[in-house]
C-alpha cells in the first residue's frame, strides 16, 4: 500500500472512536514510521561524509577515485567510493561542479 493511501485512511478514520479504529491507526502509523530511524541515520552518515569530501576538493579537477583514495580513512565506516560518487551527483550537486569526461572530474563550486 502506498504512503499516500495510508495517510488518507488515517485521515478518514481519525474521528472514529472505536478499539478497531485505534488498532488500525496504530498499525498504519507503525508502517509509515518504520523506515524513519534508518533514514535519519543514513542522513547523518552522508552529512559527516560531506564535510570530509568537500574539504578535500579545490579548483583542481579530480576523479571520484582520487577523492576517495585521499579521504577514505576519514570517511564514516562503510562509506564506499560508490557512495561518494552517488552523493556528488545527487546530494551535493549544488556544492560541486561536474566536468564531463572519461572519467568525470569534480571541483568545488565557488
Amino acid at each position: 500500500m502506498k504512503k499516500a493511501t495510508m495517510n488518507t485512511i488515517l485521515s478518514l478514520i481519525s474521528s472514529i472512536d472505536t478499539a478497531e479504529a485505534e488498532q488500525v491507526r496504530a498499525e498504519l502509523n507503525a508502517e509509515l514510521n518504520k523506515g524513519a530511524a534508518k533514514a535519519d541515520a543514513n542522513r547523518k552518515v552522508y552529512d559527516t561524509a560531506k564535510d570530509v569530501v568537500l574539504g578535500a576538493l579545490s579548483q583542481d579537477p579530480v576523479t571520484v577515485a582520487e577523492i576517495f583514495d585521499y579521504v577514505k580513512t576519514d570517511l564514516p565506516e562503510g562509506f564506499t567510493k560508490a557512495k561518494v560518487q552517488y552523493a556528488l551527483a545527487h546530494y551535493w550537486e549544488a556544492d560541486v561542479v561536474k566536468h564531463e569526461g572519461t572519467p568525470n572530474t569534480y571541483t568545488l563550486r565557488v
